[in-house]
């Protein structure tokens, strides 16, 4: 590229910083989109998942006591304890995105405010993706897995409880929302030099129907 279209280029990417830089209230607006798709995600999530292991409680405990086979019934009782453990574990930690959907609803127009919230809950989603989230999952189909393999002697059965109880675990950890990392991560670190003048600030692709910019905060 000829060195003396350099300038002009630079000069093109310029003239539209000022417009797109000074539209706060298109950024506070990605935030509330970002929140109020990730409440309702958790709400379908929540309902989905409590729809599946109430339906799994409830056949296993039909089970436990209407199975001919011993096997049969000592993997329900198994199942059981599984699924309990699973609803308890849905209704006591709850996904954030509703109640941070309505604490950015009640905070007005504070956009420093919103972009805290933002990353509180991108933090608790990478938290729940974390390895440190399977570790529940592992303990309990860990166990259901040696008492059927061991305690009940069948090792073959053990082996595929605790791998459709594993694989079951990370659907659920997979579909979780995960709107608020999604927004967080658009932005990233940029450095604009123009002679002396050094600015450091974040950028963020902006692409909608017919549209397509970029928006910076410095």
């Amino acid at each position: 590229m000829p060195r003396r279209l350099l300038p002009c280029l630079a000069l093109l990417l310029c003239l539209p910083l000022p417009a797109l830089a000074q539209s706060p209230s298109t950024e506070w607006q990605a935030y509330e989109d970002a929140l109020s798709r990730g409440a309702r995600q958790a709400e379908l999530w929540q309902l989905g998942w409590t729809g599946i292991y109430a339906g799994s409680l409830a056949w296993n405990a039909w089970q436990a006591s209407e199975a001919s086979d011993d096997a049969d019934r000592f993997d329900a009782r198994v199942g059981v304890v599984k699924s309990t453990l699973a609803l308890g574990g849905l209704f006591l930690d709850r996904q954030p995105h509703p109640a941070a959907h309505r604490r950015l609803q009640q905070s007005g127009d504070d956009l420093e405010g919103a972009r805290r919230l933002l990353r509180e809950v991108a933090e608790e989603e990478r938290r729940r993706r974390s390895w440190q989230a399977r570790l529940s999952s592992l303990a309990v189909n860990g166990v259901a897995g040696l008492a059927i393999g061991v305690g009940d002697d069948r090792p073959e059965d053990g082996a595929i409880n605790f791998a459709t109880g594993m694989l079951v675990g990370e659907l659920q950890l997979r579909t979780q929302p995960g709107q608020a990392m999604a927004a967080v991560n658009r932005f990233q670190p940029t450095r604009l030099t123009l002679g002396e003048l050094r600015l450091e600030g974040e950028y963020a692709w902006l692409v909608a129907p017919q549209r397509l910019g970029v928006v910076l905060r410095y």
